[in-house]
């Protein structure tokens, strides 16, 4: 099985598996360098999703 990788919020660190506990941890992503940029990943979804709900009202 290819190994996951994770993005720790708490610590702004990349983890291979899940080390962390879940309330912790974004992903899973399939390379290092996604999980690198997990939050600008999450932060771009929220935004197209923010445009997408406010489009339907």
């Amino acid at each position: 099985m290819a190994p996951e990788y994770w993005y720790n919020i708490t610590t702004h660190e990349v983890e291979e598996g899940k080390v962390s506990p879940a309330v912790d941890r974004a992903g899973p992503y399939a390379t290092r360098q996604e999980a690198e940029k997990a939050i600008q990943t999450i932060q771009e979804r929220n935004a197209r999703l923010d445009a997408e709900d406010a489009a339907d009202d």
